[in-house]
């Protein structure tokens, strides 16, 4: 008797489906499942902490590692941003240091959508930085023509680099109490900024001055672009809201 897929509907003729690799029969949610989940978690974990650790010390040559040879190692690019953001996310919200940028939203952009895209930009750093990703490769693509990288290379070498640096905010945040706004802003950005500008010349050829100039400039052209989006997003969502108002 035939058995279809209880999860695509295709008929199944041995223990996985071929359409989708669903399982006839799910396993019993008992201690070998638990076990099972556990490891996985661990792995997972694992993962995280070995792009966090190579991306500290050798960026380049593991972003290649990931693109190249050995992808199971690593975190997935999207996501070690995406946590490494959430991270500091959370931190910053311990510390209030989000009420930092809400103030600096108040003060730049009293009304209208802009504030309100500033502040999900604010309050999303995982989404942001994968929206500047996407503006900076772009300008790596224009000043790195030489280098036979295609655009999605660059936006996973910029998920993890972005995603380390982030890691490297958070840390900073920790002593947020005794740097006070001032130095904590300072210092946060120097080696945030500087990390990617530096990590940025790794993946192509850090032994060239040149490399690094052209990584800040994309970087910084990067972030601007994606600012400047901001800007005609929030004039057209008004324009519709005094429309249907």
């Amino acid at each position: 008797m035939e058995k279809n897929c209880t999860n695509c509907n295709e008929v199944i003729t041995g223990n996985f489906c071929v359409d989708c690799g669903y399982p006839v029969k799910l396993h019993k949610i008992d201690k070998h499942y638990i076990a099972h989940e556990i490891s996985h978690a661990l792995h997972f974990e694992k993962g995280f902490f070995y792009s966090a650790k190579e991306l500290l010390i050798r960026p380049g040559e593991s972003i290649k590692e990931f693109i190249y040879q050995n992808r199971n190692k690593h975190m997935k690019p999207a996501g070690f941003l995406l946590l490494s953001s959430l991270f500091y996310t959370l931190i910053a919200h311990v510390f209030h240091v989000d009420e930092i940028y809400n103030q600096m939203i108040k003060v730049s952009a009293k009304t209208g959508s802009i504030n309100a895209i500033m502040s999900w930009v604010y309050s999303h750093w995982g989404y942001t930085n994968l929206f500047v990703g996407v503006f900076t490769a772009l300008c790596l693509k224009l000043l790195f023509r030489k280098y036979d990288y295609n655009f999605f290379e660059l936006v996973i070498m910029l998920c993890f680099i972005m995603g380390e640096g982030m890691l490297l905010i958070a840390a900073i945040t920790l002593f947020f109490p005794l740097l006070g706004t001032s130095a904590y802003l300072i210092i946060s950005s120097i080696i945030s900024y500087g990390y990617i500008i530096w990590a940025i010349p790794q993946f192509y050829d850090g032994s060239k001055i040149l490399n690094y100039i052209k990584a800040f400039f994309a970087y910084f052209f990067g972030l601007i672009l994606f600012f400047m989006a901001i800007i005609p997003i929030g004039l057209i969502a008004d324009l519709f809201i005094k429309i249907f108002n």
